[in-house]
C-alpha cells in the first residue's frame, strides 16, 4: 500500500493544487511571504509521516503535525481575505471549506 492510496492525501492533494493555483494570483508581496508560507503542504507532512506508520506513536505525531498545518492554513487564508489580498468571497469559500474538512 502507498500513501498515494489514503484518501486524506487524496483531498491534501486537491487542496494543495488549488491553493498553489490560488498564491499565484496574490500581489507580489504576498506571493512571497505569506503565500510561501501556505504552499508548505499538510500533503508533504502525510507523506512523511506514512513513512513511519510501523512506529505508532511516531506516526500519530505526523498526523497532530498534519492537522495542526490545516489549522495554520486556514489562518493564512482567513488573514489574506480580511486584508483584502485574497479576493472572492466564493474562492475563500471554497479554500476554507477544503481546508476545514
Amino acid at each position: 500500500m502507498s500513501y498515494r492510496n489514503l484518501e486524506i492525501w487524496k483531498l491534501a492533494r486537491e487542496v494543495v493544487i488549488e491553493i498553489h493555483q490560488m498564491t499565484m494570483t496574490l500581489p507580489k508581496l504576498e506571493m512571497f511571504e505569506q503565500g510561501q508560507q501556505i504552499r508548505r503542504s499538510v500533503k508533504a507532512t502525510l507523506v512523511e509521516g506514512y513513512d513511519s506508520r510501523r512506529y505508532k506513536n511516531e506516526f500519530i505525531k505526523y498526523l497532530v503535525y498534519a492537522h495542526a498545518s490545516n489549522d495554520e492554513t486556514i489562518d493564512h487564508l482567513e488573514t489574506l481575505y480580511e486584508t483584502g489580498s485574497l479576493t472572492g468571497e466564493e474562492l475563500f469559500n471554497s479554500l476554507t471549506g477544503w481546508a476545514g474538512c
